[in-house]
């Protein structure tokens, strides 16, 4: 199929089934930006599914924050976040890594209730603990942001990679 041509003349539950883990567990999202149809083009798209996201009650985003999984810990992950967490060798750490990570996820999920979010799509294990280190001294309100924005890049590399694959 080529999505560009076909946005606008799939039905809901094949719309659904294309974009529904664009955020992780969050089918809901795609089948709201559905309702926006119809799409100019793939970036209008993209745009509906950014601005349904955005809208969301505080609430809701932290719903959504607390389906990603825990980096380097995670067991069942979806496939995205399975790719995604190998692409960074987060599959490959070393049992000081892995330690180092379970204590992260600990302390900054006790601390701001939801687990830490990086899009890691091109980083690296160690690029991604220096992150984890630094944003733990985050107070609620910045680390919150943050990890709302790193929702919408992971979102965008999804989004991103199912239009070019199609």
């Amino acid at each position: 199929m080529k999505i560009e041509k076909d946005l606008n003349t799939i039905n809901e539950n094949q719309f659904t089934s294309l974009f529904g883990s664009v955020f992780e567990k969050s089918e809901w999202i795609a089948a709201e930006t559905f309702k926006k149809k119809p799409f100019k083009n793939s970036q209008d798209l993209i745009n509906k599914m950014m601005q349904t996201y955005e809208s969301c009650s505080i609430d809701q985003i932290i719903f959504i924050l607390n389906l990603h999984p825990k980096l380097a810990i995670e067991k069942k992950l979806t496939l995205f976040s399975t790719k995604e967490q190998t692409g960074a060798k987060l599959d490959k750490c070393s049992e000081d890594e892995l330690a180092e990570f379970d204590r992260l996820n600990f302390d900054y999920e006790k601390k701001f209730k939801f687990p830490f979010i990086i899009a890691v799509k091109g980083k690296d294990k160690n690029e991604i603990l220096e992150n984890f280190r630094g944003r733990i001294n985050n107070d609620y309100e910045k680390e919150f942001q943050e990890a709302k924005k790193q929702v919408m890049k992971i979102a965008l590399f999804r989004l991103n990679e199912i239009l070019l694959k199609n």
